[in-house]
């Protein structure tokens, strides 16, 4: 190293040192940098403060969720599920000591599709789960573990303890042959650990509706989630879509219901501010539809008043449902359940067809013959309205030479409203009405109907067999196809066959016997034969029973029409027309027939006067 660098490098260090010490801080300035970083090192802890604080309550917070309701009822937060059964002659109810509800329920007297009691619902496919509430917690029975206690046959308590002298009981009675169990809810020593504002209890219910017939197309159309509103008509939710209804209006009961068998859950204190679904389930997957009910009803914290409610596991049979309003002021209407059709067929239903069917089954017939034996006597009913039906059609039949006579004179189109005009003086004088048969026939409409809507509903007919049909509720598939027609499926109900078949033979006899009003509609005549066929694709799917019906009281008719066709003397029955004419001659016209004329002779007047305005 030379003399010139040495000298550079002790220059440049004086400089450094020089630098440091005339730039070195002050003691007020030395204070004021240890202030600084101590408000530094403050708002640091702080920070570290709060955001320990913060954790400490969200962990608290988290731990208040995960405990959720086991803060008054933690000793029963911990168990072992386990099962209670009670039972009566006719439903065998099993409980779980989880959430203190019912696990299933078996109708001893009904079999599912393999022979076996039928089973309603199991396990998972219900949900029962009661919330009460407190300052600090919102309690759910679902998880929870009850204690049974007091148990018989028939009958059981589940207690749900948050200490000795503290808790609420569930208490759970089947009365003998019945298939409504009592459900009562009473709390006791809870006045301290309930909320004493709140006087009610949410509820959560749900069901998986079984499939529980062998032909899931047709069950679906009758099962629905039905409601009552209190002191009002019954309703329900869609059956061929999902649902869903928000209900403020207070209710009496809550139905899930398939075609023949129904779970309802009923509350004497009423349910209120209700949320219904209903969601339909996969094809093939075992399931119908899927029940949701939100509601709420009252509750007692203080136990001096009990919850009071049913539950109804059985058939949906009209007789069974109507019992239960025997004596009451305050009607439950559960019978209608039982899907009879519209009102005035319903109550034909309710007060005819139903009497007669329990009187003809208390035989012990086949369900085949029964359903034979009421037609016939519908068909005794309604003959008045047949025979007045058919003289009318008989009267326009031997009076067809004279209307084909005015079809001659009259051929053009044009000439179509003097044709009519012939045609109604015609009718006129010989005494005769083209709606005669109208009336008749409407009259029978209802009574023929009644049976209709009775049939798929009755549970009577549920796997009974008749000829090659096995089971009476549901489709028979005698013809099985290789292959999946677009409407029709898989198969060809026999009975449906030949129910087409006799209305396609009835269809002719009708047209046969109506020659007069055919010609003057003959654009109707292949629609009147395409309906039958139709009526194969949409009723293929239907009870075998139902086809039965149709097809027996179509053979019916159609055998009437031939008898009286064959004992009806279309000679006498025109010289009565003529003996009819020359009296109506010597009579004035009726108001109708000279408003009618005249308004022939009014639009006649103006017909003429358009052709001659178009010259």
């Amino acid at each position: 190293m030379d003399k010139n660098t040495i000298i550079g490098l002790v220059l440049i260090g004086l400089l450094l040192i020089g630098f440091s010490y005339f730039s070195r801080p002050d003691e007020a300035q030395m204070a004021a940098w240890q202030h600084y970083n101590d408000s530094i090192t403050a708002v640091r802890q702080q920070e570290e403060a709060v955001k320990a604080k913060a954790a400490a309550a969200l962990a608290n917070e988290k731990d208040e969720i995960a405990s959720d309701s086991t803060a008054t009822f933690f000793a029963s937060s911990q168990g072992d599920e386990s099962f209670i059964t009670i039972e009566n002659e006719v439903v065998k109810v099993i409980l779980t000591n989880k959430g203190g509800r019912v696990y299933s329920a078996t109708l001893k007297e009904y079999n599912d599709q393999e022979k076996k009691p039928l089973v309603l619902f199991e396990g998972e496919d219900a949900l029962l789960n009661f919330y009460f509430f407190n300052r600090k917690e919102t309690i759910q029975t679902k998880d929870l573990y009850f204690t049974p206690i007091d148990q018989t046959t028939n009958s059981v308590t589940m207690r749900l303890s948050a200490d000795a002298d503290s808790y609420i009981d569930f208490f759970y009675v089947l009365h003998p042959n019945n298939y409504m169990m009592d459900f009562t809810i009473q709390a006791v020593g809870m006045s301290d650990k309930l909320s004493a504002t709140t006087h009610y209890t949410n509820i959560e219910w749900n069901q998986r509706a079984r499939q529980q017939e062998r032909g899931s197309t047709y069950e679906n159309r009758l099962s629905n989630l039905s409601y009552k509103f209190t002191q009002d008509d019954t309703d329900h939710l869609s059956e061929s879509k999902d649902d869903e209804e928000t209900l403020t209006n207070r209710l009496d009961w809550i139905a899930f219901k398939n075609q023949f068998f129904s779970s309802v859950f009923i509350a004497d204190q009423s349910f209120e501010n209700s949320i219904l679904k209903s969601r339909m389930e996969r094809p093939g997957s075992g399931y119908i539809k899927d029940y949701e009910a939100e509601t709420t009803t009252f509750f007692d914290p203080t136990g001096e008043k009990a919850t009071s409610m049913h539950f109804y596991f059985g058939p949906n049979h009209y007789k069974t449902l109507k019992a239960f309003d025997k004596g009451r002021t305050d009607k439950l209407e559960l019978d209608n359940l039982v899907y009879l059709g519209w009102p005035v067929i319903r109550w034909i239903n309710k007060w005819v067809t139903i009497n007669i069917f329990d009187w003809l089954t208390s035989w012990g017939l086949n369900m085949g013959i029964v359903l034979l034996l009421m037609t016939i006597i519908v068909k005794i009913v309604i003959f008045p309205a047949t025979w007045k039906t058919y003289i009318s059609s008989a009267k326009m039949r031997v009076l067809k030479p004279y209307i084909d006579k005015i079809n001659e004179k009259y051929p053009k189109q044009e000439d179509a409203m003097k044709k009519q005009q012939e045609v109604m003086g015609l009718y006129s004088q010989y005494g005769v009405s083209p709606m005669g048969g109208c009336l008749p026939m409407l009259l029978q409409f209802p009574i023929l109907m009644a049976l209709f809507m009775f049939v798929p509903s009755a549970i009577e007919l549920r796997q009974e067999s008749f000829l090659w049909a096995s089971d009476l509720s549901t489709y028979d598939d005698v013809i099985k196809l290789p292959f999946k027609v677009p409407f029709l499926g898989s198969h060809l109900s026999l009975f449906c066959l030949l129910m087409t078949i006799t209305t396609i033979l009835n269809t002719k006899f009708t047209m046969d016997q109506q020659g007069a009003a055919q010609q003057q509609m003959p654009g109707m005549k292949w629609m009147m034969y395409l309906m039958p066929v139709m009526f194969l694709f949409v009723l293929n799917d239907f009870p075998a029973g139902l086809n039965y019906y149709y097809f027996i009281s179509t053979l019916i008719s159609v055998l009437t029409m031939i008898v009286l066709r064959k004992t009806t003397n279309e000679e006498k029955l025109l010289a009565q027309l003529e003996n009819n004419k020359a009296k109506n001659k010597t009579k004035k016209k009726s108001g109708f027939a000279a408003r009618l004329e005249a308004m022939q002779k009014e639009q006649e007047k103006l017909a003429k006067e358009r052709a001659k305005n178009k010259r």
